[in-house]
């Protein structure tokens, strides 16, 4: 494996199978990502069946936590019967949760919840989701907390182009650095001219451009370590009160765009396996009938 394929597998993901868009919108996303959490939208199409769809996402993405939205109707597959065997085949190697409309009655909740946690032995949990989706965020988020979805890492990083570059004005004149990787709460560069910094010194107004996003930030130097045999600067960013941290708008523009870099990586990798997967099998032209997309499930990042 690549470092480029490497560093997109890294850290720990949650997958949503064909959820319900009114109950847990695509929006949500981004959110999540705001709180230390990488998740992806999973459907089903006639590009590639969901069960092979499913497998590659197991076999690829060792560290993850796949949600099965167990009232959407994909033929071909009975949850009940699917998720058991899944469980069943892949044993601690998996992290499986469950998420369904809110049943009628208490004894129908306790019936399938019974049967996922205790018969089939899911880890991850039963969500009984809410017609008002504004609450699933907070329910969803909970679940996701309590199995760790963040894994090891407190923010998701995202590594930067060529043309992401770091500049701000010292006693000694211009400094000119390019940036290595950003988080919501970190970035790390290495500078043409290594600066004389010193650890927790706030640099203020740095010119920064992250793959086309340019803003001005304080920042606080954190650490700087070798790599490669130069010495790479680890900055957190500082608000304009003197804080750590980034200001509201800055923070909104930055989120979206370490979405947009991470999520597109990830969504890339994953069409070429779920690509190579469909060749492979022996009708690879043959999906299910009743699918609801022809596009190989790339449709308003639903796959």
């Amino acid at each position: 494996m690549d470092e480029a394929t490497k560093h997109i597998v890294e850290g720990r993901k949650t997958f949503f199978i064909v959820p319900d868009a009114s109950l847990l919108p695509e929006t949500y996303l981004e959110d999540y990502m705001a709180r230390g959490y990488e998740t992806y939208i999973i459907g089903d199409d006639r590009y590639c069946p969901l069960e092979t769809k499913i497998d590659v996402i197991i076999q690829t993405f060792t560290d993850s936590i796949i949600f099965f939205y167990i009232d959407t109707l994909v033929d071909g597959i009975d949850w009940h019967i699917y998720i058991r065997e899944l469980q069943r085949r892949y044993g601690e190697k998996i992290l499986i949760g469950v998420l369904y409309a809110k049943r009628p009655t208490a004894e129908q909740k306790k019936r399938l919840e019974r049967y996922y946690l205790f018969d089939v032995g899911i880890q991850c949990g039963c969500i009984s989701l809410e017609y008002q989706k504004a609450k699933n965020f907070a329910l969803i988020d909970k679940v996701m907390f309590a199995n760790q979805a963040c894994g090891r890492r407190k923010n998701v990083r995202a590594i930067c182009d060529n043309n992401s570059k770091v500049n701000f004005e010292s006693k000694n004149g211009l400094i000119k650095g390019k940036i290595l990787d950003v988080s919501m709460s970190h970035f790390s560069c290495v500078f043409d001219t290594p600066p004389e910094i010193k650890l927790y010194e706030k640099v203020r107004k740095m010119m920064v451009n992250i793959n086309g996003l340019h803003f001005s930030t304080d920042a606080i130097l954190l650490m700087n370590r070798p790599i490669h045999g130069e010495p790479m600067y680890i900055f957190v960013f500082a608000t304009s009160a003197g804080k750590q941290g980034l200001d509201p708008d800055l923070r909104s523009r930055l989120l979206q765009k370490i979405y947009q870099m991470v999520s597109e990586k990830v969504k890339h990798l994953m069409w070429m396996k779920f690509n190579e997967a469909r060749k492979s099998q022996r009708n690879p032209s043959y999906g299910r009938a009743f699918a609801p997309s022809e596009d190989g499930g790339i449709q308003n990042h639903y796959y």
